[in-house]
């Protein structure tokens, strides 16, 4: 996106609120809610992605397209766009001047900590004006802070739920010491809405699982969560063909074979790799080509990952991992499941939805095979929609319902509890005054803000204040809050 004025970050109709506020209002607070969930499966979203959007645009955006930019051209520019598409006679340009002259973003935000897992109806986090001639500000960020919440929220949940079902499995029929982070790997970038949101998406797997096939995920992660993948698992990718590559070795070789075999003994001798194979006849590779590769194989310091991409593919997977074992054997874990040999595995590149993950994990267990012999691979559908009961429901910002809404605002020192409650409206009921929330994750509204700041029990901590950044969460600590300690 091209930078341009933060103020213009807004839906028009937050350009004419300040004038339309009570007078004498000097104090405004809203939460950030997620009122209800629309998939069965979950009743609680991972509050993730406020510290990232924190550190881009209310501290870097800021004061690099607002507060560091000249008052003339930055309110010319903010005149321009609202006089050309609102009028000029509908909105006061002070407000932003004002802003602009204070210096800084006279803004705190009290937030649960990343990686909580947050029931319905809970406030993630709150924001509320610390200079008493800009209460508007709260609610004017609201679209910009709803826009680049709900996603990461959502993709985080989509790596969690994965998680849960992995560390089932894993339990049942893995060696404790199998790393279930490396169970999955997501493969969604090209088919994310735009590339910003490819990469917040995979930070929010990234809380979950280790393997991605979206290396922006790295850098992002490490600016905004204080990592480092020199030093410590950030994520991981892993080397594989395409089509494009098996298929031009085929028009010049005129088999798969020769390229397979480059690939264990020349180009990866050292090295674990995946290969698609379907390009053509997946099973004929899978019970013609193999075999006579199994020299190669066996002698390969490495892993040969099968890869199919066409077919049903519960039964691609589960159906390669049976005839691997006939053909190159393996070893019974402790538990009394089979473990393929360290050189070969079966591996599915996308396509696997939550259905699919538990139906493959499954056969596997029946059929006494250990999960750990495949590697899965989460694409765009799966964390953009969910299937339930033959439904296919998209993920929006209504997945949650989540929202901020002002709860609370302060006229002349007095203290206002506001809230909204529709005759018809069942989830949209809004909370009312100030919050706490406790320890287990309940809440009570209808403080003061004086009140639930000064509650030794909330856990709604100041995390920005004025343009600074007060508690910085890693990475680290992030994945261990959402895994109780055992990512």
């Amino acid at each position: 996106m091209n930078r341009m004025n933060p103020m213009l970050l807004i839906d028009f109709y937050k350009a004419v609120h300040a004038e339309m506020l009570p007078k004498g209002i000097s104090k405004s607070v809203s939460y950030f809610t997620p009122r209800m969930s629309r998939v069965e499966r979950w009743d609680k979203v991972v509050m993730f992605g406020l510290q990232g959007f924190i550190k881009t645009y209310l501290i870097e955006y800021f004061n690099e397209e607002f507060f560091g930019k000249p008052f003339e051209e930055v309110i010319g520019e903010y005149k321009r766009v609202m006089d050309a598409a609102l009028g000029a006679e509908a909105y006061k340009i002070e407000k932003i001047e004002k802003l602009h002259k204070l210096g800084y973003l006279p803004i705190e935000i009290l937030a649960l900590p990343e990686g909580t897992l947050v029931p319905m109806h809970v406030p993630m986090f709150g924001i509320t004006n610390t200079h008493p001639e800009f209460a508007w500000l709260p609610q004017s960020l609201e679209s910009l802070i709803s826009a680049e919440s709900w996603h990461p929220m959502i993709a985080a949940t989509v790596g969690y739920t994965y998680r849960q079902i992995v560390n089932a499995y894993y339990d049942k029929t893995c060696e404790d010491s199998v790393p279930r982070a490396r169970a999955l790997g997501a493969f969604d970038f090209r088919g994310e809405e735009c590339t910003d949101s490819a990469i917040k998406a995979g930070a929010g797997w990234c809380l979950s699982f280790l393997n991605t096939a979206t290396v922006p995920t790295i850098p992002y992660l490490e600016q905004m969560y204080a990592c480092d993948c020199t030093k410590e698992p950030v994520a991981f990718g892993s080397p594989s063909t395409e089509h494009s590559v098996m298929c031009s070795n085929y028009a010049m070789d005129g088999d798969e074979e020769t390229l397979l075999r480059r690939l264990l003994t020349e180009i990866y001798p050292n090295t674990s790799f995946s290969a698609v194979l379907d390009s053509y006849d997946y099973w004929n590779v899978i019970d013609n080509i193999l075999p006579r590769l199994k020299k190669e194989i066996m002698a390969h310091n490495g892993c040969m990952l099968m890869r199919g991409d066409s077919g049903e593919c519960v039964e691609v997977v589960t159906q390669t991992v049976f005839k691997l074992w006939d053909q190159f054997g393996g070893t019974v874990n402790s538990k009394g499941y089979k473990v393929l040999d360290p050189h070969v595995k079966a591996i599915y590149g996308d396509s696997i939805t939550i259905q699919r993950c538990e139906e493959i994990y499954r056969i596997l267990e029946e059929n006494g095979f250990a999960c750990s012999n495949v590697a899965l691979g989460v694409g765009s559908f799966s964390m953009q929609c969910i299937e339930e009961d033959g439904i296919l429901k998209p993920f929006t910002r209504d997945t949650f319902s989540s929202c901020i809404k002002a709860t609370y605002c302060e006229i002349e020192d007095k203290p206002y509890p506001i809230f909204k409650n529709p005759k018809d409206g069942g989830f949209k009921k809004s909370q009312k005054g100030c919050c706490v929330v406790y320890k287990d994750l309940s809440f009570k509204d209808g403080f003061t803000w004086e009140e639930a700041c000064a509650n030794e029990e909330n856990q709604l901590i100041p995390v920005f204040k004025d343009g600074k950044l007060l508690v910085e969460q890693n990475l680290q600590q992030v994945r261990a809050k959402l895994h109780n300690g055992n990512f």
